[in-house]
């Protein structure tokens, strides 16, 4: 008996062990709380420090564009710190009287605005009144502005407190400049000691990858920009005779305006670019306007077959629809800057997977051929290709088809 309820005692013992808790559980419980705090933790450290990640972004960015022209006036003798302050002031410079000469663009293109509003006003009264028959003058439209006069103070009021909302956008706009400029700086002038402490925590294998990495980002970035500025360069001096010929307002600005667009936004450049030139001119001239459109899209052919190619086969060369590509997810993830930055790090991508892939033979197909046989023979006879395939594979079908009835045996 006493055995019986001895068994008894065990079942049960092991029942309600077999309930209890395995010993690792509340450690894992500790683990998954500990991963889900750090989660939240590390999530809201980067939502706070997204500005200062992107300002720095943009600061290695410009860092690899300007690094090149840095190492080439070190190899000539320069201080490394003094070239680099050199490449910055270039920059500064550069960019400053970018901006002075648009500003300038926009103070007589608002003055001639102003001062042609009566005639503009004239044409369109006399517009109204042949379109509907009424006899609309310009005092009558005068008299209305003045009526609405209240609305217009008020409007006024409310554009006087935006100056200030406006002030305070340019200045915090002026600091992300000047942190830029300076993360850069030390960046470039500080380059290979900054390497050789990142490579210092790195195992051999890895620092041969990251130094591959960052000459590519050189090489690959440097190249882009200085492609860049000489098709700008092109660009706004042709553009400058041309404008300057065709007797448009302020035509060393618009032709700085056309170069630079085109050439530094990615896909839509071109558009945005030629969209303020014709509208000046639709402003002064309509029928400069039409040679204004007549001249950018002549422009735009020379360049895309003749000057693009020559400048840019030696600095990245990138499919069309992979610069498309690669310039909407940048302007997806990070606005402006992203769109800016994507076509050189698609390079940089491109030539660090070149570089890493290893190259095999290719098979010998009709799915390959065909394409050598476009670029050598043309459309014609890609097209007479295509159809020779079709037929010969039609052929090879049929003669299985033979086989199969002649073999009644077979599976």
């Amino acid at each position: 008996m006493s055995e019986v309820a001895g068994d008894q005692h065990d079942a049960l013992s092991v029942s309600l062990g077999s309930r209890r808790l395995p010993p690792w559980f509340w450690r894992a419980a500790v683990a998954i709380m500990v991963a889900v705090a750090l989660f939240q933790f590390s999530r809201y450290i980067f939502t706070q420090l997204s500005g200062l990640l992107l300002l720095l972004l943009v600061a290695l960015f410009l860092s690899f564009a300007v690094e090149p022209a840095v190492d080439w006036l070190q190899d000539r003798g320069w201080k490394r710190s003094v070239a680099t302050l050199f490449c910055f002031l270039v920059v500064f410079i550069g960019s400053g009287f970018f901006l002075f000469v648009m500003g300038g663009l926009v103070v007589d293109q608002v003055t001639e605005l102003v001062n042609r509003a009566p005639t503009y006003l004239e044409d369109a009264a006399s517009w109204i009144n042949g379109t509907f028959n009424t006899e609309l003058t310009t005092d009558r439209i005068i008299e209305q502005i003045e009526a609405y006069q209240t609305d217009l103070t008020g409007l006024a009021q409310n554009v006087g407190g935006r100056v200030l909302s406006v002030t305070g956008q340019v200045v915090g706009l002026v600091f992300k400049a000047f942190t830029v400029a300076l993360f850069s700086y030390y960046m470039t002038s500080q380059g290979p000691k900054l390497r050789r402490n990142v490579c210092s925590v790195l195992p051999e294998r890895n620092q041969r990858t990251v130094l591959l990495l960052w000459e590519l980002a050189i090489q690959k970035t440097g190249g882009w920009l200085y492609s860049r500025l000489l098709l700008a360069a092109l660009s706004s001096t042709i553009a400058w005779v041309a404008f300057s010929i065709m007797g448009l307002p302020s035509p060393l600005a618009l032709a700085l305006w056309l170069g630079l667009i085109s050439q530094f936004i990615p896909a839509i450049g071109t558009y945005l670019a030629g969209a303020l030139p014709l509208l000046v001119a639709l402003v002064n001239n309509p029928i400069s306007a039409l040679w204004v459109l007549i001249f950018i899209v002549i422009y735009q052919q020379v360049e895309n077959y003749l000057l693009s190619p020559k400048i840019t086969s030696q600095t990245m060369d990138l499919h069309p629809a992979v610069a498309f590509g690669s310039a909407i997810a940048g302007a997806t993830l990070l606005g402006a800057p992203g769109a800016i930055m994507a076509l050189p790090a698609a390079g940089v991508i491109q030539a660090f997977v070149s570089t890493i892939l290893q190259r095999h033979e290719v098979v010998d197909s009709h799915l390959v051929g065909l394409e050598e046989i476009r670029a050598r023979d043309g459309e014609v006879a890609y097209r007479d290709a295509v159809r020779a395939v079709a037929k010969e594979e039609q052929r090879a079908q049929a003669e299985r088809r033979n086989a199969d009835t002649d073999d009644p045996d077979g599976p």
